[in-house]
């Protein structure tokens, strides 16, 4: 007998859709009109961070729409971006953005609970690390369950994949 069918459910982010997403912010900045002379500047800051640097306040949140601009232009969910507030450091402001990556330990509890509550019966959910494996006898369910959850907001991006 086959197994029931399943998918997972995850939250992650191409890190090379990233990557060309702030070179292309970088090159539309240095081309500019408005970003000449400001010391506007992107750049990664780790495995999972961008820094945007800028002399004023007001042109390193300009950087930051450019970099978002970019990003929704390359299918990146802008929920999986966390932007800092801008924050002075001598004569450079500048924003932290840490790239989410995986679902955290309660909002897969969130996420299960949803599915146990108004999802079909027989459906059931398991966290698995930074994803969830949720199981059903019926494709269908596993369907009306994928419905359900792209209709609620849990402030982060999901993507469902390993449908079988």
């Amino acid at each position: 007998m086959a197994a029931n069918p399943s998918f997972d459910i995850v939250s992650k982010v191409d890190r090379q859709e990233v990557d060309n997403a702030l070179r292309q912010a970088e090159k539309e900045m240095s081309t500019r009109f408005d970003f000449r002379g400001t010391g506007a500047e992107i750049s990664w800051a780790g495995e999972e961070a961008v820094t945007l640097k800028a002399e004023t306040e007001e042109r390193v949140k300009a950087a930051l729409d450019v970099f978002k601009e970019k990003l929704v232009k390359r299918s990146v969910s802008l929920k999986a971006l966390d932007a800092g507030d801008p924050r002075a450091s001598g004569k450079i402001h500048r924003i932290d953005c840490k790239i989410i990556q995986g679902i955290e330990i309660d909002k897969a509890k969130a996420i299960s609970k949803k599915i146990r509550d108004e999802g079909p019966k027989g459906v059931q959910a398991q966290i698995q690390g930074d994803q969830l494996r949720v199981t059903a006898k019926k494709k269908d369910d596993l369907q009306a369950v994928i419905a359900l959850l792209k209709a609620e907001d849990f402030g982060i991006a999901l993507q469902f994949i390993n449908y079988r």
